[in-house]
Order: structure tokens, then C-alpha cells, then sequence
């Protein structure tokens, strides 16, 4: 992406590019300095320097940073004594902004029993996609009204529609199977709906106001009101396939946007549209134990993440992690680290 008009010094406050071709917005960038980071000196730089060692390799060409600078960076990586150091020299903090509000958000590995067959119990299958997906294909209610059964497309049961659900909204998971094995699943594809907010809708229909909206309120409206409740979960259109996953270590995260395992309050979902993937992104908010502020890694992506200021946090596997990455939604702002080279480029304009 070619940048015009930009100011020639890091003391400018800010400095506007070109829209990308897929960008209606016109994007900001703000640089900063080190020093202008509320809490960057206490944060653990050694934990964020592993997660970033791990994809450093395979981060993917962006219209932003190159090949050759990526490179550079990474080998830099390979050979850092001090973490703290190595991302002071090697980056400078800059705030993407396109003009949309910041909102920050949060997911989770959940973990939930399933059947390898259906039985009175278990109900709810997930699916493998069907040889003959194309985008779009059947909604989510045609698909659970029965489209593909028989074909032995199921990869398990489950035995509540809410865990299916929200199984598919976080593309990935752990099964604890009645025959005593675990299988991991990931995202395989998707029916090419565009994803519609549950919780919103809910209080569109004044089930509940929208800070009300947990998962867990979702959960248990629903389990009182299964015919109504079929129905709400049906008003998101987008489905879920998956795929086995079975390469992967007990203490692994799911696997990622860039094919490999993310890690827990290390590594967030962004818009690569905006950010790089790969990126060491700083990001502060709230969430519902206090306040957070620490650097992360753009490691994955969401179907619900659109903007520049919009981040999905990665708080691990489990229920534990599942009821805390349910209360956060805020503000705040999320700091992108580019490679000296490439803010260097895009200062002159190239």
C-alpha cells in the first residue's frame, strides 16, 4: 500500500495512507514512542518473545511489511538475549486507526463431552464439510433441519444445542468422548453466511438489555425455552464445519489463522486487513478482573473482527477461561509494532 502526504519525522503526531482497495475508510496512523506506552516496562517481554519466535517464520506477505523486512526482524529474534531490548530495537509502536470504535473482545478453547455416536443424549452432531460447499451454501437452519444426516459427515455428538453453538463461534475445541479419547477439532470451512450476533439480537427482541447478553444468559434462556431457543441460535445464518486436529500436544492451544497453536493471553485475533499477521500488537482494555495492558501477537483471525482497533483476545482452553473471555467486551486501544524498516519506508512515502 503506497502512502501519501506522510509527515517526515516520528514527532508528527499522525499521518494518513491511502485506503486499501477493500477500505472505504481513510486509516490513520499515529506513531509513538516506547516511552509513551502506559506499562510497557512491566510487562513480561520473555512470554511474548516465545509466542512471537513460534509463527515468526511463516508470517504471510501483508501489504504493509515485506518479505525482506520480516526477515530481518526474525532473524534478529532467533539470536535476542534480552526480550525487552530485541523489541525496542527491532520495532516502533505505531496506533492503526480507521476511524471505527476500538472494541476489544475475548475467546476461548472450550472443552466438552461428547458422543462418537448419536444417542438419546446426544443429539447435536458436528459436522465435516460436505464435498459439494460452496460459498454460500444452505443457512444454519436448513443445515440443522436435517440436510445432512445419514451421509456419516459427523465427527461427534453433543448433548446441548448451546455448547454446539457456541463451539462454532469459537472455531475450535476439546472432546472429551464417552469411550474415554480426546479429540481436538479446528476449523475446516464455513456456509459463506455472514455471521449475525445472537446476543444483539436478543435484545433487539427485549429478552434481555445488550450488557445482559452473556454467554452464560444466552445459555440458560435457552435451555428454558428449547423451541424459542432453536429459533434465536438459528437467526446467525453462518455455519461451522470442522476438521480432526491431531497433531497437536495436550498443552497446545487451537490452532491459529496461521497454522499453528495459539497461546493463551499471548496471542489475539485482529483484521489483517489492518494489521499484519504475525505483528507484536500492544492492547490495552478492561476486562472483568481489571485492568489489561500487555503485548501481544496477531496470530489469528474471526469472522467478527473488522477494524483497525478490533481484537480478540486468546485466554486459553477450558471453563474457566470460557467465563472469563464471556465478560469482556470494552475500549481501549490496541498499538501495532511495525518493523523499524518498514515505518522507515512508510515515513518516505514508499
Amino acid at each position: 500500500m503506497r502512502l501519501r502526504g506522510l509527515h517526515t519525522t516520528l514527532a508528527a503526531l499522525a499521518f494518513l495512507i491511502a485506503p486499501h482497495a477493500s477500505m472505504a475508510e481513510t486509516v490513520r496512523y499515529e506513531p509513538l514512542r516506547f516511552s509513551e506506552i502506559l506499562g510497557w516496562g512491566q510487562d513480561d517481554h520473555a512470554a511474548a518473545l516465545d509466542t512471537f519466535r513460534k509463527s515468526c517464520g511463516l508470517t504471510p506477505r501483508n501489504s504493509l511489511v515485506t518479505d525482506m523486512e520480516w526477515r530481518g526482524v526474525c532473524k534478529a529474534a532467533e539470536y535476542a538475549f534480552d526480550a525487552r531490548t530485541f523489541f525496542e530495537a527491532a520495532f516502533r509502536p505505531v496506533v492503526i486507526t480507521d476511524g471505527s470504535d476500538p472494541l476489544f473482545t475475548a475467546y476461548f478453547e472450550p472443552e466438552l463431552i461428547a458422543s462418537p455416536v448419536r444417542t438419546g443424549e446426544f443429539q447435536h452432531p458436528i459436522y465435516r464439510p460436505p464435498p459439494e460447499l460452496n460459498q454460500p451454501w444452505l443457512t444454519r437452519a436448513q443445515i440443522e433441519n436435517g440436510v445432512l444426516a445419514g451421509r456419516g459427515l459427523e465427527i461427534a455428538w453433543l448433548a446441548d444445542p448451546v455448547d454446539a453453538f457456541f463451539l462454532h463461534v469459537q472455531g475450535s475445541g476439546r472432546l472429551a468422548m464417552t469411550d474415554g479419547s480426546v479429540k481436538r477439532v479446528g476449523f475446516a470451512d464455513r456456509n459463506g453466511h455472514p455471521y449475525r450476533s445472537v446476543g444483539r439480537h436478543m435484545a433487539q427482541l427485549g429478552i434481555f438489555s445488550i450488557h445482559q447478553a452473556s454467554a452464560a444468559n444466552i445459555r440458560a434462556w435457552v435451555q428454558r425455552n428449547p423451541r424459542d431457543g432453536r429459533r434465536i441460535l438459528q437467526h446467525n445464518p453462518s455455519y461451522i464445519f470442522f476438521r480432526e486436529v491431531t497433531n497437536l500436544a495436550p498443552e497446545d492451544g487451537p490452532i491459529g489463522a496461521m497454522s499453528l497453536p495459539v497461546t493463551a493471553r499471548r496471542s489475539a485475533a485482529v483484521d489483517p486487513a489492518y494489521t499484519p499477521l504475525g505483528a507484536p500488537v500492544w492492547i490495552e482494555t478492561n476486562i472483568s478482573t481489571g485492568p489489561w495492558a500487555q503485548l501481544m501477537i496477531a496470530q489469528d483471525v474471526g469472522s467478527a473482527i473488522k477494524g483497525a482497533q478490533r481484537a480478540d483476545l486468546f485466554l486459553g482452553s477450558g471453563a474457566a477461561a470460557g467465563e472469563l473471555a464471556g465478560r469482556v467486551k470494552g475500549d481501549g486501544r490496541m498499538i501495532t509494532l511495525l518493523p523499524v524498516a518498514t515505518a522507515d519506508r512508510l515515513l518516505r512515502g514508499n
